[in-house]
Parts: structure tokens; C-alpha cells; sequence
């Protein structure tokens, strides 16, 4: 499943990246967003989501979140 369907406040561990965007994959790597790394959906908003990753909260588009695996 990816992130557009995760549940709100569940903590889930990144299985994989599903892109051919080589500038997205370099993107969500800089945040932190890489296999194996826990991801948390803290709230749902228009368009995306916010996520909580490490230390950091990020706002994120539908098409990141789908491409993250958990």
C-alpha cells in the first residue's frame, strides 16, 4: 500500500520508492524518505498529506505519497 491510503497517527515502515523521476527519488531522499525509515501520515489536507519523518514535518502532494511504499 503507499501513503494516500495509510491510515491518520499509524506509524509504518517505508518498504520502497516507486518512481521512474530520478528528481523525485533525489527529493524524498533528502527528506530523510528512504527504505526502512519510519513514516507517520499525521493529517490529511487538500492535495496531500503532512508527514512526520525523522525529526521533520513535511506537506507532501498526492503523487509523492504514492509513490512512497509502506
Amino acid at each position: 500500500m503507499n501513503l494516500t491510503t495509510a491510515q491518520e497517527g499509524v506509524e509504518y515502515i517505508i518498504k520502497s520508492i516507486v518512481t521512474d523521476d530520478e528528481e523525485m527519488d533525489a527529493f524524498l531522499f533528502s527528506l530523510g524518505c528512504y527504505s526502512g525509515e519510519p513514516i507517520t501520515v499525521v493529517r490529511r489536507v487538500k492535495g496531500g498529506c503532512v508527514v512526520s519523518i525523522k525529526d521533520g514535518r513535511y506537506t507532501i502532494d498526492d503523487l509523492l505519497a504514492e509513490a512512497i511504499e509502506v
